[in-house]
């Protein structure tokens, strides 16, 4: 199987010079050929086959990755018309939090890739975070605060780990591999890294800012792997890789593999597609809207500390410049739309906007979308999904109308908590993701916030922004505001109704739906803890 190939339109323009850019989703990896004006000339897509060796333990071979992404960076520049030597640079974004470990010396991986969705490692994280090591951490680092002020003491005091962060994944892997480790032949990679290493044959064993600071090991106040975390939970430091700017050159590939030597830059898939967005100033607020809502913030030069589940995140480091995000998210927006077609309640997604129009409200129904319970500002692990409110009146478009209405609800939560904690003015917003199609999702939103949300033409942000980044990198694109001039929003969807003063959501005639969707969503959490 070559992967999935599109023709793209042909451009009026003849240029000779193309960026690359590589997206490794979770469920697929896709690559486009963009050309001066940000145009795709040709794209190739390859599925990712998911394993699941074992309950909760969920897999990708690593090997299927690299042959996966060689397969759909020959079948775009094919596609494109194009031949290597007219490629300018390589982009590559990744998912986040995927890991493997491999021998240093033969690049033979020693186990697969480990999903960020992977359960294995769920007791120990338990047992981690009810540890008395943990307790005697918080409490001298908050006093460590209370008498210096640092930041990154309150962070410190704060933490807490999750099975979506690599630690405890990491942890539970080097327990199998102790020779290795042992003898230091063994490395530690995120997808990027592991790409890297084989792009590369062996020489370059990195990964950058945006990749590293999203693994939950990385100290993005010191700006260096997290010394205290590796002592506290033994990890050795010399498994790590490298850590390089965005947008720096990692390397070149081995001219043995395209023909020539491409030019390599790399960055992790939520800060690519805030790149993507060209969010470079604070304020601006980037929301993807996919399989879960992820909403950042540009919080500028310094990170952010959050008591709400917030996490800070290293944007991207370009030279001396280094810029902050503060993310919350929810995990189960397309989640909670592909169940509900799955139940039939819709034949196709397309249709949901319209089917929620056709009712007046919701029948006093409310959905709450925690199939994979609740994330920040609540972070309740053990929240269960539900519909509450049902009665003999209530129809498929009432319903469909509760789900579209849950999406919007967490949006609302998310950026209440961002714009409070932050306290940063927010200068715009920009929507993008596959839920970012449905209009009754895109103008709720926009009621609730108060806010002007433009949803952009381009889908794909991740492999934008990687681009973007790539092109900048090798002076294909000059500047940050050339990269603005070629953005084209699709909508911009405007809040309607009249402003209550003083109330948390401007458009007062949602305030009572809202009230009621927050009473079921206090009721659906801690079910999976109760007797």
């Amino acid at each position: 199987d070559s992967g999935k190939m599109k023709r793209a339109e042909p451009q009026k323009q003849n240029y000779f010079s193309f960026i690359l850019s590589v997206d490794i989703g979770t469920t697929s990896i896709r690559c486009h050929v963009y050309d001066k004006v940000a145009s795709i000339r040709g794209s190739c897509t390859t599925k990712v086959e998911i394993l699941y060796p074992q309950v909760g333990y969920v897999e990708m071979n690593p090997d299927a990755i690299w042959n996966g992404f060689i397969r759909v960076v020959k079948g775009a520049v094919q596609d494109a018309g194009i031949q290597m030597h007219q490629i300018e640079a390589l982009g590559i974004s990744t998912q986040r939090g995927t890991f493997t470990t491999w021998d240093r010396k033969t690049g033979v991986p020693f186990h697969n890739l480990i999903s960020w969705q992977d359960q294995r490692a769920a007791e120990l994280v338990k047992a981690w975070n009810r540890s008395c090591t943990l307790k005697v951490i918080h409490g001298v680092m908050k006093l460590v605060y209370f008498l210096s002020r640092q930041k990154r003491c309150l962070a410190a005091s704060l933490i807490v780990f999750s099975t979506q962060h690599v630690t405890m994944r990491l942890i539970w892997v080097l327990t199998h591999y102790k020779q290795a480790v042992s003898e230091g032949n063994c490395f530690f990679g995120t997808i990027d890294t592991w790409l890297l290493f084989k792009l590369t044959k062996g020489r370059l064993h990195a990964t950058d800012y945006s990749n590293a600071s999203s693994t939950g090991i990385f100290d993005s106040y010191q700006m260096c792997w997290s010394q205290l975390l590796c002592s506290m939970v033994s990890l050795p430091l010399s498994i790590f890789p490298k850590v390089e700017d965005t947008g720096c050159e990692f390397g070149c590939t081995d001219p043995s593999i395209f023909g020539v030597p491409i030019p390599i830059m790399s960055l992790v898939d939520q800060q690519a597609a805030m790149f993507g967005e060209c969010c470079f100033n604070p304020g601006d607020v980037k929301i993807t809207m996919g399989t879960g809502t992820f909403m950042d913030i540009n919080t500028g030069c310094k990170p952010h500390t959050s008591v709400a589940g917030l996490y800070p995140l290293v944007g991207w480091k370009i030279g001396s410049e280094v810029v902050y995000l503060a993310e919350g998210n929810a995990a189960d927006t397309g989640t909670a739309i592909n169940w509900a077609q799955k139940l039939e309640l819709f034949t196709d997604v397309q249709d949901t906007s319209a089917m929620a129009y056709s009712v007046p409200d919701s029948d006093g129904v409310c959905f709450v979308p925690s199939f994979s319970g609740l994330q920040a500002p609540l972070n309740d692990p053990k929240a269960c999904a539900s519909f509450m409110g049902l009665k003999p009146t209530t129809t498929k478009c009432h319903l469909v109308r509760a789900i579209l209405e849950s999406v919007s609800f967490r949006n609302m939560q998310l950026y209440d908590t961002m714009h409070r904690e932050t306290n940063i003015p927010i200068t715009k917003i920009r929507v993008d993701g596959g839920v970012s199609a449905n209009n009754f999702v895109m103008q709720l939103t926009a009621d609730l916030f108060g806010r002007k949300l433009s949803r952009m033409q381009h889908h794909e942000m991740s492999c934008l922004g990687a681009a973007f980044v790539a092109g900048l990198g090798v002076g294909f694109w000059r500047s940050r505001e050339e990269l603005k001039k070629l953005h084209s929003t699709d909508d911009v969807f405007v809040p309607r109704g009249s402003p209550k003063a003083g109330a948390r959501i401007p458009n007062g005639e949602y305030i009572p739906v809202f009230q009621s969707w927050e009473r079921a969503l206090r009721r659906s959490m801690n079910w999976y803890g109760k007797t």
